[in-house]
């Protein structure tokens, strides 16, 4: 497999991969997990990016975490990339394939399913809570503190 960072030719995409692309075996693995061609509502043109093009523009928008916009253009248009991610959002394409494959991946156990329980308790300061703020309300006399006054008189110890 050629390993290619840049472009790519549309027409070499089967041999031309980019760091992040599905490999032939995930390829092989996830394909028949998706909605076929026919199952597509949409009539008109044949498409112009392969399917596995668009998955890996949305694979590496979401690893990057980039605009839409900044899909690099050997995924395809940006508009169609997102367009796939989107509608197969709405129709639960994703979470079936996530289930699909979590299924497999049980199957072959590879995925071993522990439960951690937390009881770490985070607690925030006095004033992070909304408590309430004495002594700050307008129009009440500051009270102002000297720290060598002497109280005369108090019957602490050590006070005269």
């Amino acid at each position: 497999m050629l390993l290619v960072i840049g472009w790519c030719d549309p027409a070499w995409m089967i041999s031309c991969v980019a760091r992040g692309d599905l490999t032939n075996e995930q390829w092989a693995v996830l394909e028949p997990l998706l909605p076929s061609e026919a199952d597509k509502k949409k009539p008109g043109r044949p498409a112009t990016w392969s399917r596995r093009q668009l998955i890996d523009g949305i694979r590496w928008r979401t690893r990057t975490g980039a605009p839409w916009r900044d899909v690099p253009a050997r995924y395809g248009h940006w508009r169609t990339v997102y367009g796939l991610f989107r509608d197969w959002q709405r129709d639960g394409t994703w979470k079936r394939v996530l289930t699909a494959l979590q299924a497999q991946a049980d199957a072959a156990g590879l995925i071993t399913w522990d439960v951690s329980v937390d009881s770490t308790v985070a607690r925030a300061h006095q004033h992070a809570a909304g408590a309430s703020k004495k002594g700050l309300r307008s129009g009440s006399p500051r009270v102002v503190l000297t720290p060598n006054r002497r109280i005369m008189g108090s019957g602490s110890p050590g006070v005269d």
